[in-house]
């Protein structure tokens, strides 16, 4: 492997143990980009570190996230760079969990500056073939589910190049999955436009007020939530280092909306037009 495109073995396991250290004592650190030249690459080789001590330690991969698939946020991103180009990361079971009757709540202790994100998820009944087409990776989905995703960041004011948002768990705090829906062949054969031509609100509720926050369309997310799958597939097929995707993983394709600042306190509510998707509400303590 060239050195030059991916990082030493020695300060790999570096920054991995550092990025885990942050999040298992809920500290802030500093960017790796700062202090060394990284590519986005650089970023997956230290994320590989990560999935191998994450499963050394007893978790297990049950899916992944995709990241930055929403064109509208990239230019509120990055530092040199604007973000430009969606990411991926895996999702454990001990980050994943599922909000009974699409209400939920959901403990902050040890997120880092947490922001909620709604999202679309998909489950894989079938393993896509390597040269899947869109039509072909949307066969594949048994289920979708609305989701938040609690995403965390473990850089100052959420401040970061892309090669730190990957290295850093793609951003990924804890999925919180509404109740999934089974997909007829009818619907997978349509969702990609479905879901382009539907949207979400996303609500802030407290004690004295509610306030509509954000809204956003899956046209957004890569033109479809199915779009964003399918790159995630096609980005996976390049990346020899990691297993290409599964049947039976979850899959949660990026936000529809900005990602909002959470505390506790807080209840966060969505609701989807255009689309039979129930929205959720989300109390955080």
């Amino acid at each position: 492997m060239c050195k030059s495109t991916m990082l030493m073995s020695t300060k790999a396991n570096r920054y991995a143990n550092q990025l885990l250290d942050a999040r298992a004592r809920a500290k802030l650190m500093p960017l790796l980009s700062a202090a060394d030249a990284l590519s986005p690459m650089d970023g997956y080789d230290i994320g590989k570190r990560i999935l191998d001590a994450s499963i050394g330690q007893g978790d297990t991969p049950v899916g992944r996230k995709v990241g930055f698939s929403n064109r509208t946020i990239w230019p509120k991103y990055g530092i040199t760079e604007t973000i430009n180009a969606p990411i991926w990361a895996h999702v454990f079971d001990s980050t994943v969990r599922y909000a009974e009757d699409n209400r939920g709540i959901q403990s902050l202790e040890g997120a880092l500056q947490p922001r909620i994100e709604p999202e679309v998820v998909f489950s894989l009944g079938r393993t896509p073939a390597p040269d899947a087409d869109l039509e072909e990776i949307a066969d594949c989905i048994e289920w979708m589910a609305h989701a938040f995703e609690i995403v965390v960041c473990p850089f100052p004011d959420w401040k970061f190049e892309v090669v730190d948002a990957i290295a850093a768990f793609g951003l990924h705090g804890t999925l919180i999955i509404g109740e999934p829906h089974m997909l007829s062949t009818t619907t997978r054969r349509n969702l990609a436009s479905m879901l382009a031509n539907a949207s979400v609100s996303l609500s802030c509720c407290t004690e004295d007020s509610v306030t509509l926050c954000g809204a956003g369309f899956g046209s957004d997310v890569l033109d479809s939530p199915v779009h964003a799958l399918w790159h995630l597939h096609q980005v996976l097929n390049a990346q020899s280092q990691f297993t290409p995707l599964q049947a039976g993983e979850i899959i949660t394709t990026g936000t529809w909306t900005d990602a909002y600042p959470v505390q506790a306190g807080q209840t966060w509510v969505t609701a989807f037009s255009g689309i039979a998707l129930p929205g959720l509400t989300v109390s955080f303590v």
